[in-house]
């Protein structure tokens, strides 16, 4: 149980943190933080959590990744189901707070895309499923190959969570204009549920993409650099 708690507080505090800064801080008028602000903001996300609670449960705070490090061959499948259903919830927790921080908002007229990712006519500037996909694909594969190379026995000790978090960070540097930027289906999910647009149809690309993004990189981890 300790684990999973890890895992719904880290999800949590990963939405919370990151999406709540794009809600609240991104666009605020000459003082904003913009995509570089947003993009840091999830990179600290899970590079706090990792120290904080990383120990306990591994710090996925994400279901492709607790997939991704099955397929790598470093988590185990009968751990899947809780771990995942505790990063969802985390994950829909940070959603409802931020929702109800921003109706407390004077004059408030709803919450509007809500951070929440998208393809087409939703993306950010207009990129295409097939874009999405690839790009969501790539990224998550990467983002465990990171994971999986920084924890690694033989990587230097006690930088993993500046690794991955920093690797997040770039993650997002480069994808968010293209999807809002994902690589987190808990974290997709979430968002959409409150979101005033059709997110929630498209959420699905967003839950395959990263997901099989995650069981590629894994895979490549386990072939190619693991001498386990």
């Amino acid at each position: 149980m300790k684990k999973l708690f890890a895992e719904f507080f880290g999800t949590f505090w990963l939405v919370f943190g990151g999406c709540g800064s794009a809600v609240f801080a991104a666009g605020f008028p000459e003082l904003g933080i913009g995509f570089v602000g947003v993009a840091l903001a999830f990179g600290l996300t899970v590079l706090t959590m990792a120290y904080a609670v990383g120990h306990i449960s591994g710090a996925h705070f994400n279901p492709a990744v607790s997939i991704g490090l099955w397929a790598g061959g470093k988590f185990e499948a009968k751990d899947l189901p809780g771990y995942i259903i505790s990063q969802v919830l985390g994950a829909i927790a940070a959603a409802g707070v931020l929702y109800v921080i921003l109706s407390g908002k004077v004059g408030f007229d709803g919450v509007g895309s809500f951070a929440a990712n998208g393809y087409g006519d939703l993306s950010p500037d207009g990129y295409s499923m097939a874009s999405a996909l690839i790009a969501e694909f790539i990224l998550t594969a990467f983002f465990l190959l990171v994971i999986l190379g920084s924890t690694y026995p033989k990587a230097p000790k006690g930088f993993a969570g500046i690794a991955i978090g920093l690797a997040l960070v770039l993650i997002h540097l480069i994808s968010i204009p293209i999807t809002n930027t994902s690589v987190n289906p808990a974290r997709s999910l979430s968002q959409a549920l409150f979101s005033e647009g059709a997110h929630l149809s498209q959420v699905w690309l967003f839950w395959v993409a990263p997901i099989a993004g995650a069981i590629a990189g894994g895979i490549i981890h386990r072939t190619l650099f693991s001498k386990d």
